[in-house]
């Protein structure tokens, strides 16, 4: 089954990890990938750059190289892509 989404179309059958994450930045540090649940924790302390659905095509136990990572202004739109990934996977 072919998802789409702007320019990506993934093959949700070859998927081996599907997570949300957010994009953040600690002052004076570099941004960085966490959990939504860390990112909610310590939103006084960080800023949310974007919110991202990561899709891992590699065997799990491999470091992801075949990685496509979807960015979001807000959670509201990944809220939204996340339930109509839930529909397709139903």
């Amino acid at each position: 089954m072919i998802f789409k989404y702007k320019k990506h179309n993934l093959d949700l059958d070859k998927i081996t990890r599907l997570y949300p994450a957010a994009l953040i930045t600690i002052p004076n540090e570099e941004a960085t990938q966490v959990s939504l649940e860390w990112a909610e924790i310590k939103k006084d302390k960080i800023t949310i750059e974007a919110y991202m659905l990561i899709f891992d095509f590699d065997p799990i136990g491999e470091i992801p190289v075949n990685r496509v990572e979807l960015k979001f202004n807000d959670k509201k739109e990944l809220d939204l892509v996340v339930n109509n990934l839930a529909v397709l996977l139903k």
